[in-house]
């Protein structure tokens, strides 16, 4: 069985840093993929960043060179440092997890980034 379980998160001022994490709390083998998406207000859920099971990354445009996907390999957990944040990254962000062929997701996470 596989659960999904999200922390970090919160309001912070612009140019500031939060960092969430994702874990994959259920036995068996490690993710796949592990993905990023966020969902601004009123928007569709848009992909944010990915780590391949072997680490590769890969990030959206709007993102690159401000967020960094990494991972605790032990933990099974990954994590996504957001720094300089800007008004428009205000989403609820929701990690998504490839594992054995199927999808789950996290329970989501606000992020509001407001002065």
């Amino acid at each position: 069985q596989v659960q999904v379980v999200q922390s970090g998160g919160g309001l912070v001022q612009p140019g500031g840093s939060l960092t969430l994490s994702c874990a994959d709390s259920g036995s068996g083998s490690s993710f796949t993929v592990m993905n990023w998406y966020r969902q601004p207000p009123g928007k569709q859920r848009e992909f944010v960043a990915t780590m391949l099971s072997g680490g590769a990354t890969n990030y959206a445009d709007s993102v690159k060179g401000r967020f960094t996907i990494s991972r605790d390999v032990v933990r099974n957990t990954v994590y996504l440092q957001m720094n300089s944040l800007k008004p428009e990254d205000t989403a609820v962000y929701y990690c998504n997890v490839l594992k054995g062929g199927l999808s789950y997701w996290g329970q989501g996470t606000q992020v509001t980034v407001s002065s």
